[in-house]
């Protein structure tokens, strides 16, 4: 097994039984294996491990994930609804079908006025934490989390809303390299969830 495939297996297992985003999981997963951090052409691609999570989900999950997976997006329909005006794209792990319930949820959210969402929540009278997620040769990206309740379980969902201008929802919608979609509207999460549920 090549040194990217070792450390997308071993990412792949904390991204499952931790809970953690793929970028610490590979960092973490390198170190773990001696890789001291992993060095740039070492690091499997997201999709690298996103295939072996899966591969995990189907041997060790398979009898838990699909509902955890089901209640992960329907409560993020309830916030996307509740959203509706910022144009809301359902991303990451629970759009891509490999969400547990350790998974947070990331909605994207296309805003005229950056603003705009942050004071939504607070008219709202929502408590969320903002920070800033770094972009390589860009304006750092708002970040609005919040600990959502989730009516399937005790423990709350931490709910990522990120804060994107309007001009980026056009270069949003490319597919990965399968033409597998990045994200979805509350269109196309609806569809997934019949689909899931016929």
């Amino acid at each position: 097994m090549s040194a990217p495939q070792e450390i997308a297996a071993a990412a792949a297992r904390l991204v499952v039984e931790d809970g953690m985003e793929y970028g610490p999981a590979k960092r973490k997963a390198a170190r773990d294996l001696g890789r001291h951090g992993g060095r740039r052409g070492e690091l499997p691609s997201n999709e690298a491990v996103e295939d072996e999570v899966r591969e995990y989900l189907s041997v060790f999950c398979a009898d838990t994930q699909p509902a955890e997976l089901r209640a992960l997006r329907e409560l993020a329909v309830v916030w996307m609804e509740r959203l509706a005006e910022f144009r809301p794209h359902l991303a990451g792990a629970a759009w891509r079908g490999t969400a547990t319930r350790l998974s947070a949820l990331h909605v994207e959210l296309y805003c005229d006025d950056p603003k705009s969402a942050e004071i939504a929540l607070i008219n709202a009278g929502v408590d969320y934490d903002a920070d800033h997620l770094d972009r390589s040769g860009r304006e750092p990206l708002s970040v609005l989390s919040v600990a959502a309740r989730c009516p399937a379980w005790r423990d709350p969902v931490t709910l990522h809303l990120e804060v994107h201008d309007l001009d980026d929802l056009r270069g949003s919608l490319k597919p990965d390299a399968q033409g597998r979609t990045w994200r979805g509207d509350l269109t196309a999460l609806r569809r997934r969830l019949a689909e899931a549920g016929a």
